[in-house]
Formats: structure tokens, sequence, C-alpha cells
């Protein structure tokens, strides 16, 4: 038997006597077989109550292995980290979950519900806590990687990471498993917007939709789609062509319920084009009409974006209704959200700053907007090499020139040319003056790609 204040080891058996009561230590064989029986610890554990708790543990092969588990314990328990080697990740999240039912956005709730429900829990659920370790968290996204895209990959990824690190903070745990593990590496999805052309040809399809002028707003402005339909008439500064936004529409298990944006920085004020202003005033005047037909019934939320009534919109509404439009117009299918994907690749095909378009698209840090939109359209791209090429090409064009200018200067001066003993003219070994200048076969490899 070995301890200190800290817990004990030592080792036991289970053999019983002649009554079938078990020896435990007691069993003679103990002191005589070494190999005999297994080694156990036992710790005294801190309360909040204050009455006395003993932690006891067996089944280790050895006194080393016991005694590695009591330093396990008591080096937890040291750094203030609370000890319950019985509670699975399944108990654990269950318990986080809970905690975000108070603090998270629903939507953001239901994602967690769903990331830890489906594919967490059947996966590692069983793992006690304290045992979880990064190869745990590894397979549990390679596995979940299959049939599913980088993107929920990573948002699985980071729904665990953050359950974790609540862990953490709260003393549950000593480090986070799956901070430093990295989802596995998948092509992402390639945005790919409308061009200017068309968007136009879309938005001029839907000018007559009762949704159109939603349409025109949310790309216009680079809205998401509950932003737009959360928009407040009291939000809009129709003269100053601004839009606050400070409320967004959601879907939860069915009910329309009213929540505040993604994140802080998404509640800001985003300018208005001057199309935009005047698709909102001719919304404007069809619900004052809508208004007048219903009376009383009338739900006045003061929702730009609405139905008859005045209730809110349902999303997957206004989605199928844009799957709709876009077929009817003879376009390739693209997302409702890529309308604010294009308003970005729009804005920087016009050359707008990175930072400028990160602050339209209210991105909460501007490596967001890189992240996302650093790649450039090819009509972009073909731009900015023309762009490079013209003006290399009128640099070599001015340095030409330049000097065209002096050996016309030094001829006009009159001046005989100095020799040196070869009989050339002193710097010409070589070829004639103006020669590396003007050959047209000697070009810039760059120059070559470009053109």
């Amino acid at each position: 038997m070995n301890g200190d204040r800290r817990g004990r080891v030592y080792r036991r058996c289970s053999c019983r006597d002649r009554a079938g009561k078990q020896l435990g230590q007691t069993c003679p064989r103990l002191a005589t077989d070494g190999k005999h029986g297994t080694w156990y610890f036992a710790v005294d554990m801190p309360t909040t109550a204050g009455k006395r708790s003993t932690m006891r543990r067996g089944g280790f092969p050895t006194k080393a292995a016991a005694n590695r588990a009591l330093a396990d314990i008591a080096n937890r328990t040291a750094q203030g980290v609370r000890v319950d080697d019985r509670e699975t990740v399944a108990t654990f999240l269950a318990r986080w979950l809970q905690v975000k039912a108070g603090e998270a956005k629903p939507t953001t709730l239901r994602s967690y519900r769903a990331h830890v429900e489906r594919v967490i829990v059947p996966a590692i659920g069983h793992i006690p806590i304290e045992k979880l370790r990064a190869e745990h968290v590894e397979q549990l996204l390679v596995d979940a990687a299959d049939g599913r895209g980088p993107v929920t990959v990573r948002r699985i990824h980071a729904t665990l990471r953050s359950a974790l690190s609540y862990g953490v903070r709260t003393r549950r745990l000593p480090f986070n498993v799956a901070s430093n593990v990295t989802p596995p590496n998948g092509a992402r999805p390639e945005v790919r917007p409308w061009s200017a052309a068309e968007l136009a040809a879309f938005l001029r399809h839907a000018e007559t939709d009762r949704l159109g002028p939603l349409f025109e707003v949310i790309a216009a402005c680079g809205l998401r789609r509950g932003e737009a339909l959360g928009l407040r008439w009291s939000d809009l500064d129709l003269t100053n062509r601004t839009a606050r936004i400070r409320q967004t529409v959601v879907d939860i298990g069915g009910r329309l319920q009213f929540s505040t944006p993604k994140t802080r920085s998404s509640e800001a004020t985003v300018p208005l084009t001057e199309r935009a202003v005047q698709a909102l005033l001719q919304v404007r005047l069809g619900q004052d009409l809508d208004r007048q037909g219903w009376g009383d019934a009338y739900e006045a939320h003061d929702l730009v974006f609405a139905r008859e009534n005045g209730a809110p919109l349902r999303p997957e509404y206004v989605t199928r209704r844009f799957v709709a439009l876009t077929k009817a117009a003879g376009l390739r299918q693209v997302r409702l959200h890529d309308l604010r994907h294009g308003a970005a690749s729009l804005m920087l095909a016009a050359g707008v700053p990175m930072a400028i378009v990160s602050k339209m698209l209210r991105h909460s840090s501007i490596g967001i907007t890189v992240d996302t939109y650093g790649h450039l359209s090819e009509d972009t791209a073909r731009t900015a090499s023309d762009a490079m090429a013209a003006a290399l090409e009128q640099a070599f064009a001015t340095t030409a020139a330049a000097a065209g200018d002096h050996t016309a200067t030094t001829a006009a001066a009159g001046d005989a040319p100095q020799t040196d003993q070869t009989g050339e003219p002193a710097g010409q070994h070589g070829g004639p003056r103006g020669d590396r200048t003007h050959n047209p076969r000697i070009k810039s490899p760059l120059l070559c790609q470009l053109s």
C-alpha cells in the first residue's frame, strides 16, 4: 500500500472465503504472488457541500499504472478542474446545450442541436469526456466528411470546439482537444454569382412580381435573406438612401420569429441605390392598398416586405419563388444567397477596395471577406491582367522614348564620338546603339503570356 495526503494505491483481488465473502485486500495470495489481483487507487475529492467524497477506481494491471491515474486526478484537482470520469461526451454536450439555450440565437441553437444529435453523439458520445483525445476528433471529422460538404464539416468541428471551450472555461476540462485539429481538406464550392448582365436580366424579368423589389434590395445592398425580411419602414431613410439592419426573420420549427442580426457587426446602416429606393416606393404604394383592403385584420409589424395581410414572409417561400423566377427567366440556377455574393463581386470588379466591401457586407472582420471573395471572377481577373499589361507596355514605351531622345540629343550636339582602343565608340561593344531597345524579337515573357 502506498499513499499520501492526495490519495493511495493498493492491490486487491476478487477471491472469496468459504462463506462467499470477498477477501479484497486480505487475500493471503497477495503477499506471496506479485501477479495476483489488480491495482486500485483511492483519493479524497473536494466537494462544495463540505462532506467527504472518495473516488475509488481499479483494474490497473500494475502499481505504476495506478499511480499514474492517481497523479492525473491529483493534478486536475490541483488546477481547480472538476473531475468526473464517468461523465460521457453525450452527457457533457447535453449540459452544454442547456446553457446555450439561454445564450444562442434560435437558428444557431438549432444548428448546434443538429450537429450534436445527428453527428457527434452517435460517433463519440459514449466516450468519457475526460478520455476524449484529438485522435477521436480527427476520426469524427473524417467520418463526417463522407457525404457532407467541407463547409458542413467545418461547422460540426466548430460546434464541438465551442462546447469543449466552454468546458475549459468552466474548469471542467484542462484543455480543448479539438482546438488544434484541422478538418479534412475539401474542395470549397466555387462561388459563381451572376454577372452584371445576368443580374440585370433577372431583375428585369422579376420587376412585375410581388417579390421583385425584395430581390432588388437584396442584390443592391448585399443583404441576407432574413435581414431583408425583417426590414421595417422605421429602419429606412429614403431621403438619405440608407437602411438600418436591426432585426431578422427566422423559422424555428415552423414558427416565424423576429431575432437580432447574425453578429453585432451585422447591425449597421447600409446605403441604398437609387433603383432600390424606387423599388421601395413601389412597395409602399402596394402596401397602402393592402392595408385598406384588410382593414383591422391587417398585421401591423411595420415590415417592408410582407404578405398581403402584413404578416412576415416565410423564408422558404421566398427561396422557392426566387428559383421559379430564375427558371422562367432562362438563367442558370444560383442560390438566393448568391445575390449577396454577387453584390460583393460587382463591387470588387468595379475597383472598390476590399475593406469597403467588407464594411458594406458587415462582416465581423476583413479576414472573412478576403477568405470568401479573395478569388476574382474571370471578367475581373481579365480586367486586372489587361490593366497590368497596359501599364507594362506604357513603361516600355516610355523607356524606349527616353532612350531615343537621349540619342537624338547627343547626335544633335555635333560632337565627334569618343572611341576606345578597338576603334568603336566608347560603351558600344556589340550591336549598334538602340538595338536592345528596338529589337522586336526580344520581348518580356510576361507580356507574351498577357498578349
